[in-house]
């Protein structure tokens, strides 16, 4: 290559499903919930006030299908944090639904501990505390009950669930159940940025009493009770867009 050559642009981070602009103030980094991947929030727009939205892709499922699982929600921050670094560069937030909130904790942890920006507000949504995260019930079902949950949630999304489809997907679920019963933080360390708790009005499973443990995790600590259940994040509703653009 001679001293006038271009240099070639970096290969795209298989992290993100969407190329990163630069034409915005802030980002908006969203973690997936357990079994899903990064098309949980593909009805998201595209920009929320002004900020990017950026769906974070785990490995081990969707069009990383062939990446090894990350195995620990620790492994997976430490990866991630590593992919975040380049994006680091503006405000951001981190939103985090269901165990997909745990991650985003652990992630905000280890970007601090590395010496590197961390986000304006954590977001946790329909998650319990880490400390109490072993009380999920999803972790006490059985494989046939974990199937059904599963073909429910397909058909709640208006699709009828083909095996092919509900194997795979039981596959995946699987291995990030493996990883969210192997997570135990039995005394809460607090993170140094506000997190405001989301709580699904019509969510069955997680009651905003079973969300309080958070208050230990940060000052200040902000509940936020969201019309609609556990999975309608899903679908952008504006109350929850709202609520994101309220970055301090």
């Amino acid at each position: 290559m001679t001293s006038g050559s271009a240099t070639a642009p970096a290969a795209p981070s298989p992290w993100f499903v969407r190329p990163q602009s630069t034409g915005h103030p802030a980002r908006i980094f969203c973690f997936p919930f357990s079994g899903s991947g990064a098309s949980a929030f593909s009805s998201w727009p595209a920009v929320i006030g002004d900020a990017e939205v950026c769906p974070v892709q785990f490995p081990g499922r969707e069009n990383r299908l062939g990446h090894p699982h990350y195995g620990t929600y620790e492994n997976l921050a430490a990866d991630l944090a590593e992919a975040l670094t380049p994006l680091l560069d503006r405000p951001f937030t981190f939103f985090g639904h269901c165990a997909g909130a745990l991650p985003a904790y652990e992630t905000v942890l280890r970007l601090a501990a590395l010496g590197l920006p961390t986000p304006e507000r954590l977001f946790v949504s329909g998650q319990p505390a880490p400390h109490d995260a072993a009380r999920d019930r999803m972790l006490t079902l059985s494989e046939p009950e974990l199937r059904a949950e599963l073909e429910a949630f397909i058909r709640g999304r208006g699709i009828e669930p083909r095996p092919d489809m509900v194997d795979l997907g039981l596959t995946v679920l699987l291995r990030d159940h493996a990883a969210a019963g192997a997570y135990r933080r039995t005394e809460p360390v607090a993170v140094p940025c506000p997190v405001a708790v989301l709580h699904w009005r019509d969510d069955p499973d997680t009651s905003l009493d079973e969300l309080q443990g958070w208050r230990r995790y940060a000052d200040p600590v902000d509940f936020q009770v969201v019309d609609g259940g556990h999975y309608d994040f899903m679908d952008a509703p504006d109350e929850l867009l709202r609520a994101l653009t309220r970055r301090r």
